[in-house]
């Protein structure tokens, strides 16, 4: 207790004297002006730097321990996603939509009708049904003919198809009518007064059907055959049957691409061109052409050969012919010079729906027989000059056996047919070699834009006739097309034929017959025309042919219409 108390006692008289201080000193400073005479400019040396690390002289520091670490890698899923880049917009061209189906309808002078319909239909995934009329008339009117020279040419036909996982198959058939008038009467022998006793008429007929098939990952690769009936209103007619395969032959290791065909033709003719007796033609063809093809760099060869076996079922006569079939091409620069060339032949059925499609006015007394190409031989140059210009110069030199020349039939002062006043064509056969020149440019700029330009240059050489009858010495064509804009669009075509000689004899005359052959002028053939798209399914369209309004002669006199406008319009349809 005393203790407490002398604490308390000392605490009070420490409180009064700091007290008392406090006011002594506040009584006796007085405020004083201190003037600086200089102002202190400070030093390196009067600042004391203090040691990042100090050392320490404490003899109980403790001493740091190295401390050992691993770093374990442990994968992390990340959740970054980068953004995906954008293309760049780029303004799309409105679609083209493109139709299955079309009609056109065109009318034009010598009142002429051109018509075509064209219709495909999918039935399914795998079928398709489809067919195809044509209709091309003309009621005729060339200036200063003797005889009606009005004709008529009508199509129809229709398919079926289906597409299966191994094979697919194509089934069609069709008809054809032609009407065609032997009005060539020439004007030195006949006139008015023989021509009214003639009746030029003459119409050809033909029925055909046939099929196709075609293998996938297959030996036999694809097979084909065609039946077709042909005839005319002079009581003549033919059947020709082609079936055709190509399969593939292992040979160690190597394939033989081999196509095997056989080719049948029988047909009659009423009487000959005089008249006497009826003819008869028939054949059958037995063909197999083995190929090799060798690839090596730039350089391409197929090497193969024709075996051709021949029945003459009329003639009872059996031949055999071997006939090369070798062609090669080499690449020297790229695709700017391309070196090719061959040696090939064949056995060529003749028949009388090929004679009379290529010369309508022939007379219904041929005779029918094959021609032995012996060979045909070809060497040439082709590639591109630039993207958009490729050329092609090529050599042929033919060697054919029974080749067949169109002649105009004899005119006879006392003929009893329609055919026999030199109105009509025959067809003889000769050993013809020929030799030809050609060349081809073709220049595409774009799509808007296409040129083509062909020639060719002919020399014959005869074994037994006077001439090559009817083949021309030099042939050329030019082709345009030119898409003006989005609705305009236009096209021409010309084309040169050369010369050429036939002959017309007039037998039965007390005057010996002329038996110079006649050259026939060389003519030329521009066409053009231009169309308007009213929309993506109707356009319209005018044609013009034989723009120089030439009257040249195609045949022997038969000289063609002159010049023939035509206009009309397409729609294109979906069912």
């Amino acid at each position: 207790m005393k203790i407490k108390f002398l604490i308390f006692i000392i605490a009070i008289s420490s409180s009064v004297t700091f007290i008392d201080a406090q006011e002594r000193t506040k009584d006796t400073i007085d405020d004083q002006v201190v003037n600086v005479v200089k102002p202190y400019t400070p030093t390196i040396s009067d600042a004391f730097k203090i040691k990042d690390t100090p050392k320490l002289t404490d003899s109980n520091a403790v001493k740091k321990k190295a401390v050992k670490y691993n770093i374990f890698s442990i994968p992390v899923a990340s959740t970054f996603t980068p953004a995906k880049g954008k293309a760049a917009k780029v303004d799309k061209a409105k679609a083209v939509k493109l139709y299955d189906n079309y009609a056109s309808l065109g009318f034009g002078t010598y009142t002429t009708i051109l018509g075509e319909v064209y219709l495909n239909h999918e039935l399914s995934n795998t079928e398709n049904v489809g067919g195809y009329f044509s209709h091309h008339s003309s009621a005729g009117g060339i200036d200063g003919l003797l005889l009606d020279d009005d004709f008529t040419k009508t199509s129809l036909n229709a398919h079926y198809s289906q597409k299966l996982r191994d094979f697919s198959w194509k089934i069609g058939g069709g008809f054809d009518l032609q009407t065609y008038n032997w009005y060539g009467l020439s004007q030195n022998f006949f006139g008015q007064a023989e021509a009214d006793m003639i009746d030029p008429g003459h119409s050809f007929n033909s029925f055909n059907i046939g099929g196709k098939l075609k293998f996938e990952d297959a030996i036999i690769k694809d097979g084909s055959v065609l039946f077709r009936r042909f005839g005319d209103n002079q009581d003549s007619g033919e059947n020709r049957f082609i079936a055709k395969t190509s399969f593939d032959v292992p040979v160690q290791d190597q394939e033989i691409t081999t196509e095997f065909y056989i080719d049948y033709i029988g047909g009659s003719f009423d009487k000959d061109f005089n008249g006497n007796s009826e003819l008869k033609y028939g054949n059958v063809i037995f063909g197999l052409a083995p190929s090799y093809q060798l690839k090596q760099d730039d350089l391409t060869v197929d090497l193969g050969l024709k075996l051709v076996y021949l029945n003459d079922t009329e003639l009872s006569d059996n031949r055999f012919f071997i006939y090369p079939n070798i062609e090669a091409s080499y690449r020297l620069v790229d695709e700017i010079l391309i070196a090719y060339g061959g040696i090939k032949g064949d056995l060529i059925q003749n028949s009388y729906y090929d004679f009379a499609n290529e010369n309508p006015f022939v007379s219904p007394t041929l005779f029918v027989g094959p021609t032995d190409q012996r060979y045909r031989g070809f060497l040439g140059l082709k590639g591109k000059l630039s993207n958009n210009v490729s050329y092609n110069i090529k050599g042929n030199y033919y060697s054919e056996e029974g080749k067949a020349l169109y002649k105009a039939n004899d005119a006879q002062t006392s003929a009893t047919e329609n055919y026999q006043y030199g109105n009509s064509f025959g067809v003889v056969y000769d050993d013809v070699t020929t030799f030809s020149v050609a060349g081809e440019l073709n220049i595409d700029i774009n799509r808007n834009f296409t040129l083509g330009i062909k020639g060719e240059y002919f020399n014959y050489s005869t074994d037994t006739q006077t001439e090559a009858w009817n083949l021309p010495d030099i042939t050329g064509s030019v082709f345009l097309d030119f898409q003006i804009s989005e609705k305009w669009y236009a096209g021409a075509s010309a084309y040169y034929v050369g010369e050429r000689k036939d002959q017309l004899l007039l037998v039965g005359s007390l005057v010996f017959p002329d038996t110079t052959p006649i050259t026939l002028d060389s003519y030329f053939d521009a066409n053009a025309h231009l169309g308007y798209k009213v929309n993506d399914q109707l356009s319209v369209f005018a044609k013009v042919n034989n723009i120089a309004n030439q009257d040249y002669q195609r045949w022997l006199n038969f000289p063609v219409q002159g010049i023939q406008a035509l206009a009309g319009a397409t729609y294109q349809f979906d069912f």
